[in-house]
């Protein structure tokens, strides 16, 4: 349904598929950078570079080299990707297509080891085309930067990890318009701490989507028009895409849980995974439009124990009739539960356990990979604007934050493990905020 709070005008489309800034356009404010410098910010204003950062520039014409920080959990990380297709409904996005076609990345604690290599951060047609139209949006011209370089530290195929047991699973969806990848450092860390990750992309919405073979399919184009109206109608179908897509995606790991295939694919699966995944305990983490998707399935589907809303904006009904399940919401800059409409009435509403942190000095893009990435690029480019894309809150301690309190949230209400960070950060978190 569209959704029932106003919308504000959107930031320019060039942006959405960056920072699902489209999901971001539904929030009536969105905060600015700020104004002062951190004491992290060089004097041109620009965020301090993230530790793993390279020290010098590189050659004129290179590409800057970037780099992930690695995750801190006890456990090395695995991945696998799964070519998904339901073909009991046709495509929402693209009606003509009979069946619905997904890829998904899942990370998990993994055995150590050598023998499998470790996964790029976009597969190789996916960064190329990253490059070549969502790089320049950034104001990072093709051939810039190395995109196809980023490794993660996840090998590919390693066998899970035996002694981690049955792991607790978390959903994974990003902002509207962007690559799964664009969470892949929140991802990793809850991987590395003992989770099942399963993000998901969503075909004909995200900016590229790379299949098997090769083949990348793109993102719808927007309307040359976009209204409050149609920005609505544009975010109320997403948003019903995405949740069919998760509901699929619960139902394809209820079948790795029992020992079927749920994927294409013919090349086994890696060891121990089939057994690995513990469906009882699920819980759902968004960024932007994918923040307001893990709300409202979370509120829908009783599969789901725990919602974790990363800067998103509530659209449907979740909005006006509340969780009644652990929620956690991690709002940027200066927004507050009462300045969001649909934050406001959601948190009047619900009865579950609600959670309401902010990080300082940050913006909406601080909750995506390009915290760490960019600030890497503009010691060597003049890239416009990154203070107004990721903030200007210390790129290390910003991820640190996002970090422990995510894996803190899961860890409590998927696990068990008590810990009251959640409502006390202390006085080592300065960058963090209670919301009331």
């Amino acid at each position: 349904m569209p959704p029932t709070h106003r919308v504000s005008p959107p930031m320019p489309p060039t942006r959405r598929a960056l920072l699902g800034t489209l999901g971001a356009a539904a929030l009536t404010t969105v905060a600015a950078a700020p104004a002062h410098r951190t004491a992290t910010s060089d004097p041109g204003g620009r965020p301090a570079a993230p530790a793993g950062g390279r020290g010098s520039s590189p050659a004129p014409g290179t590409p800057v080299p970037l780099r992930l920080p690695p995750p801190t959990g006890p456990w090395p990380v695995g991945t696998v990707a799964l070519h998904l297709v339901d073909d009991s409904r046709p495509d929402p996005l693209l009606p003509t297509k009979p069946y619905r076609e997904l890829m998904a990345g899942l990370w998990y604690p993994a055995e150590p080891g050598a023998g499998h290599p470790t996964a790029p951060w976009l597969p190789e047609a996916a960064a190329a085309d990253w490059d070549a139209h969502s790089a320049p949006a950034l104001g990072v011209p093709a051939g810039a930067a190395d995109w196809r370089g980023i490794r993660t530290h996840a090998r590919t195929g390693a066998p899970v990890a035996r002694r981690a047991g049955r792991l607790p699973v978390v959903l994974f969806s990003s902002g509207d318009g962007g690559s799964r990848a664009l969470g892949t450092t929140l991802v990793e860390e809850l991987a590395s701490r003992g989770h099942l990750v399963v993000a998901l992309d969503s075909t004909y919405e995200a900016e590229q989507v790379e299949f098997p073979g090769g083949r990348v399919e793109r993102a719808l184009p927007l309307p040359d028009d976009l209204t409050p109206e149609v920005i609505a109608a544009l975010l109320a179908g997403h948003s019903r895409a995405r949740l069919a897509d998760a509901r699929f995606v619960l139902g394809a790991l209820d079948r790795l849980a029992r020992g079927h295939r749920p994927d294409t694919a013919t090349d086994p699966l890696p060891e121990g995974l089939a057994e690995a995944a513990d469906p009882a305990r699920t819980g759902v983490l968004g960024q932007s439009l994918g923040g307001s998707v893990a709300a409202q399935l979370a509120h829908d589907e009783p599969r789901v124990r725990a919602a974790a809303d990363l800067d998103g904006a509530l659209l449907g009904p979740v909005a006006d009739s509340g969780l009644a399940k652990p929620f956690l919401l991690m709002a940027s800059g200066t927004k507050t539960l009462r300045g969001e409409p649909s934050w406001a009435s959601c948190w009047a509403a619900s009865t579950g356990p609600r959670h309401a942190l902010r990080l300082r000095d940050a913006a909406h893009g601080s909750y995506t990979d390009l915290q760490v990435l960019l600030p890497q690029l503009v010691r060597c480019l003049p890239v416009p604007d990154a203070a107004g894309l990721i903030g200007t809150v210390d790129p290390r301690r910003s991820l640190a934050a996002q970090r422990t309190a995510v894996a803190a949230f899961f860890g409590r209400y998927l696990t068990g493990r008590p810990t009251g960070f959640l409502d006390r950060p202390g006085d080592d978190w300065q960058e963090l905020e209670v919301l009331r």
